[in-house]
Order: structure tokens, then C-alpha cells, then sequence
């Protein structure tokens, strides 16, 4: 009976320590940098870009063999049963047994630098993924930073919200109390409880799009949104220190160091390899070649044959070949192929043009949206502190009769809207100057 209630007793404190392990994994907080680090380990996109590089690798070690002379063993036998005719109307019944092995190695002495090229053009492959991964990592850090700013804003619009509501019930208490010593209306109750449902409804609101924003960030990160929850940060109140005065610098650095735009003179370099590659089918290709090689026969007609490797060592002979192929007419391929890699080149051209163009917009705009969003940030500064006076005055007002319920909400309701504005103007604000400095390479993380 002692063993079972000891049984007992341990398997609870496993289910015990089972839970709380649980609880405390479910508790975990997560940083900004955290987040970031995850997203940019697990991305399914950053996964399939490293995983194109090892392609890359594998690829250069390719076009490296193509220099190295192709070597292949061949090992060949027949047999042949049934009449022959030796001499005119002679027939036999011969059985033929013929052996042959063959060692060779072919080299490609010249092709038109196909094959340096192409080695050259392995590797630009390989940097150009290299860099378009970078690209990849850093939008990801950008949309990560963006989804964990959201949370901190809707987790302060559902204090905000919170405070409110507890104000409104505090408001409907004072509101009672003047009722029952008849200086207000009982109607001046009605008011105050449809204000604190109101309030309450705010607060369901902030709190679901607390729980999006939460689950928006939990799906980029590909983690269970059960339990998942991130670190609070203090957003101090910006200030004119976080705006920078001129975009100039920002682009002279985002156009020597941006990704997307070595990604596209990467782009060109190719291009004019492949221009060089397609010239090459013009050149002569010559390879050279050799073969050792021997053979054994046996048939039952003759019995003074030698013996299998006594005839592999006697028939072996060596061969040596050497093999020019000039082109003469291809159909018009080679010239096909050439216009095709001109036109290819002035894209790639091209596309480092339309690169510096859509990263000068996206900077010129950021900047224009930061400086707005400071504007609208030091705007709804003053507009709070105006509405906080007025409540103010608004509510000694109601306490002395001079102003009605509905005069009062209407002061609190755009109290409540200046706060929100405020919360939504930093916010925007601070995430605004982060994609600048992610534009002038500083780490957006802090």
C-alpha cells in the first residue's frame, strides 16, 4: 500500500515539474534581437538561398574538371555461334569468342576560352547569390523589426485603452454618488454607462489587435503562437536627434554598399561573360586524345592459339589522335546566340538603371515619411498637452454643474483621441528613422 501511494506521489511530481517546465517555456519573452536571429536562421527563403550557394559551389567544382583530361576504361566481349561459309559453298560450324579492353583519355586543348569563361561565370554566379542572400536576410530583418514595433504600439493603445476604461469606472462611481445626494439627474447615470461600454469596447479592440500583431510576428517566425509573447522595449520619446537633416549622404552610401545594387552590376559582369561565352562557338575547338587498347580472339576451328593473356600482351597498341573542329555554317546558332547576349547585356544594363532609381524613390520617400512623421509626432505632442488642459478644465466644470455629461464625454473622448494619435505618431516615427538607418547600414536591431 506505502509502495502505491510513493508511486503515486512521484508521478505527480513529475506531472508537477512537467507543467511548471511548460508554463516556463510558454513564459518566454522575446527580444527584438531574438526574433531577428530566429527569422534569419528558420526563413524558409533564406534556407532555399543557402542552399542555392551550395548549388553554386558544386557548380565551380564542375567548370574546374572541365580543364581536366576526361579518362574512361572500356571492356568488350562477343560471341558468335552458327555456320560459316569459309569458301565459296564450304560451310562450318564455327564458334567465335572475341575479347577487347581499352584504356583512353581525351583532353580540350583550346575551345575559344569556353571553358574559362564559363569557370569565370560559376564563380559570379556563386557572389551574386551571395549578395541576393544578404538582400533576402535584411528585407527579413526590416519585416521583423516592423512586426515587433507593431506590438509594442498596440500593447500601449491597450493600456491606454485600459486606463480609460478604469477612468470611466471611477467616473460612474462619482456619478452615482452626486445622484444619490441629488445634485445630478439620474439620467447623468445612463451617460456614464454607456461611456464605460463604449470603454470596454476600446478595450476589446486594443486587446485583439494586440493578439494580431502578436500572431503576425509568431507566423513570420514560424514559432506556435500559443504562449508567444516578446520583451517589452522602452520607446523613450523621440526627438529631432533621430531625423538626419540630409538624404544626400544616405544615398552615396546605399548606392556603393546596398545589396541590390551589386546584385545588379554582378548582373552585367555576367552578362558580358555570357557575351564571350556565345563568341567562342566562332573559334576552332581542338582536342587532343589516346588509347591503349588490346584484343584476344579464340575459335574452335584453330587449336594453336595463344593463350588469353599471352595475346592481350602481344595484340596491345597505342593510339594517338589529335581532332580540329572549325566551324564553317551553323545555321546561324553562333549568331543567334551572340545578338542574344548582346541584348542580354543591355538589359543587365539596364536593370542596374532601374535598381538606382526604385532605391533613390524608396530612400527619397523614407526620408520624406520620416520627416512627416516627426512633424505629426511634435504635433500631437502639443495637441495632448491642449486636451489635458481642457479636460481638465472641462471636468471642474461638470463637478461645479456648469457643463452637461454630454459636453464632458466629448472632452474625454478627444483626450482619448490625442493619446492614441501620440502612441501612433512615435511609433511611426521611430520605425520610419530605423528604415533609414537600415538604408545607412546601421543595425536596426538596437
Amino acid at each position: 500500500m506505502m509502495m502505491k501511494i510513493n508511486k503515486i506521489k512521484i508521478l505527480a511530481l513529475g506531472l508537477l515539474l512537467s507543467v511548471s517546465t511548460y508554463s516556463f517555456s510558454q513564459e518566454k519573452l522575446w527580444t527584438l534581437q531574438e526574433c531577428v536571429t530566429h527569422a534569419l536562421e528558420n526563413n524558409i527563403s533564406v534556407i532555399q538561398a543557402q542552399n542555392t550557394l551550395l548549388l553554386n559551389e558544386q557548380d565551380i567544382k564542375a567548370a574546374k574538371g572541365q580543364f581536366l583530361p576526361s579518362a574512361s576504361a572500356n571492356l568488350n566481349h562477343s560471341l558468335s555461334i552458327g555456320n560459316r561459309e569459309l569458301f565459296p559453298g564450304q560451310f562450318v560450324d564455327r564458334t567465335d569468342n572475341s575479347t577487347s579492353a581499352s584504356i583512353s583519355a581525351n583532353q580540350t586543348v583550346f575551345n575559344g576560352f569556353r571553358l574559362t569563361n564559363l569557370y569565370k561565370q560559376s564563380q559570379l554566379n556563386l557572389e551574386t547569390n551571395a549578395l541576393e542572400l544578404e538582400r533576402i536576410k535584411d528585407d527579413i530583418s526590416l519585416n521583423v523589426v516592423n512586426s515587433y514595433l507593431n506590438i509594442l504600439f498596440n500593447k500601449e493603445n491597450l493600456e491606454t485603452a485600459k486606463v480609460q476604461y478604469e477612468f470611466s469606472k471611477k467616473q460612474l462611481n462619482q456619478v452615482q454618488e452626486l445622484v444619490d445626494a441629488g445634485v445630478q439627474s439620474e439620467a447623468n447615470i445612463y451617460d456614464a454607462q454607456a461611456t464605460l461600454s463604449r470603454d470596454l469596447q476600446s478595450v476589446t479592440v486594443a486587446e485583439n489587435n494586440y493578439e494580431l500583431s502578436l500572431l503576425t510576428l509568431s507566423q513570420l517566425l514560424q514559432v506556435p503562437f500559443q504562449g508567444f509573447d516578446v520583451k517589452v522595449i522602452e520607446i523613450d520619446n523621440p526627438s529631432a536627434e533621430l531625423m538626419y537633416n540630409d538624404v544626400t549622404p544616405i544615398l552615396n552610401y546605399a548606392f556603393e554598399n546596398r545589396n541590390e545594387i551589386k546584385v545588379a552590376e554582378k548582373n552585367i559582369e555576367n552578362s558580358k561573360i555570357g557575351t564571350e561565352i556565345s563568341k567562342s562557338g566562332f573559334y576552332p575547338t581542338v582536342s587532343a586524345g589516346y588509347t591503349l587498347g588490346s584484343n584476344v580472339f579464340f575459335t574452335n576451328l584453330i587449336t594453336t592459339e595463344e593463350s588469353f593473356f599471352n595475346q592481350l600482351n602481344q595484340q596491345k597498341g597505342h593510339r594517338f589522335n589529335v581532332n580540329v573542329s572549325i566551324p564553317i555554317f551553323s545555321r546561324f546558332q553562333n549568331k543567334t546566340a551572340v545578338a542574344r547576349a548582346k541584348i542580354q547585356e543591355e538589359n543587365a544594363l539596364l536593370g542596374l538603371e532601374q535598381s538606382k532609381l526604385a532605391l533613390e524613390s524608396n530612400i527619397q520617400r523614407a526620408f520624406t515619411d520620416a520627416k512627416s512623421a516627426f512633424r505629426a509626432y511634435e504635433a500631437a505632442k502639443v495637441s495632448l498637452e491642449s486636451q489635458k488642459l481642457a479636460f481638465g478644465n472641462a471636468e471642474e466644470r461638470y463637478n461645479i454643474g456648469m457643463m452637461n455629461a454630454f459636453d464632458l464625454e466629448q472632452s474625454r473622448l478627444r483626450l482619448v483621441n490625442a493619446e492614441a494619435s501620440l502612441i501612433n505618431a512615435k511609433y511611426d516615427f521611430v520605425f520610419k528613422t530605423k528604415v533609414l538607418d537600415f538604408y545607412l547600414g546601421k543595425p536596426i536591431t538596437q
